[in-house]
């Protein structure tokens, strides 16, 4: 049994080395533990640190972002046989030593992937509006993935091989919330443990402010929810359209009905283009629905692939 922790890091010469040599060197029931530190081209000495605590180091020439750092790690891990993914981060945010408990539960069996709870209603440094955010971006991603989940955003979190062959991250901001999702609809078993995190070192470089993390992460929500219930998307704005369509136009019929008048032409004119909207929108509803059964199978063809590219066999 091996796991391999992957640290992501843009710049984080002065507390890597906290990261690093907090991680266990012994697990129970694992037989072996690699780090890989995946410098998005940082331009002081994390890689540096990084070899000289041991680590792998697998580096980008610039900066690509987060969800890219976290598919060359996962990419890395499975070519060199891991078991087991853990992915942490390299401002020392998160407790190393928890990670015995977070691959427990893929070790036992019961879960594909485990997500630590940062339990964020206590963290102090977190403001009140924050909170809220972090309780409200939770439960917007438990609807699109079906899950019950305290703390999505959190990126402590372990991944069975099983899972990570599964999982496809195409989003170019941050994997949390997109693989989340796919696991959900893709019936992975997910569980959650809490844990307490390390007071900040830092203000996050994946996002300029709050609102723009929000902005940014109801993008890839919403992109990674029509990848998987399109009909759902279109399916209610066709009802929504088709309301808007008959109302007034009932307007118009029962008006033209009662007085005998043929006036109220506006009525009609926008009843028909709500009309044609509702249309449009059920079209698009098929066309997508076709498109996800497509990449359905597309996703099936990709884990063969990477069955046969990282075990040497065509899978199941």
């Amino acid at each position: 049994m091996k796991v391999v922790v992957q640290v992501p890091c843009l710049d984080e010469e002065q507390t890597l080395a906290a990261v690093l040599s907090s991680v266990p060197t012994h697990i129970d029931g694992v037989d072996e533990i690699a780090v890989v530190v995946v410098d998005d081209g940082s331009t002081d000495r994390t890689a540096e640190v990084a070899r000289a605590h041991g680590a792998t180091v697998v580096r980008h020439a610039r900066t690509m972002g987060l969800a890219r750092s976290f598919r060359d790690g996962v990419d890395w891990a499975l070519a060199h046989g891991a078991d087991v993914v853990v992915n942490t981060d390299g401002d020392d945010q998160y407790p190393q030593d928890r990670i015995g408990d977070l691959v427990r539960p893929i070790l036992e069996g019961v879960a594909d992937v485990v997500i630590a709870d940062r339990q964020t209603a206590t963290i102090a440094e977190f403001s009140w509006f924050k909170k809220r955010m972090q309780r409200f971006g939770s439960a917007v991603v438990n609807g699109a993935a079906d899950t019950r989940l305290p703390d999505a955003a959190s990126g402590f979190r372990a991944y069975s091989r099983a899972a990570l062959l599964r999982i496809n991250v195409v989003t170019d901001f941050s994997y949390a919330m997109e693989t989340i999702i796919q696991a959900g609809h893709k019936r992975l078993r997910i569980v959650s443990i809490p844990v307490v995190t390390h007071p900040k070192t830092r203000e996050s470089r994946l996002f300029r402010s709050v609102f723009h993390h929000m902005a940014r992460s109801a993008s890839a929500i919403v992109r990674s929810y029509l990848m998987f219930k399109p009909y759902v998307v279109f399916a209610t704005l066709a009802v929504v359209f088709g309301v808007l369509a008959l109302v007034p136009m009932v307007r118009f019929l029962a008006l033209w009905l009662v007085n005998g008048e043929a006036g109220n032409v506006q009525s009609l004119i926008f009843g028909a283009i709500m009309a044609v909207a509702c249309l449009l929108s059920g079209a698009l509803g098929v066309l997508s629905d076709l498109l996800r059964t497509n990449r359905v199978l597309l996703e099936e063809q990709l884990e063969r692939i990477k069955h046969l590219q990282y075990d040497g066999r065509p899978g199941a």
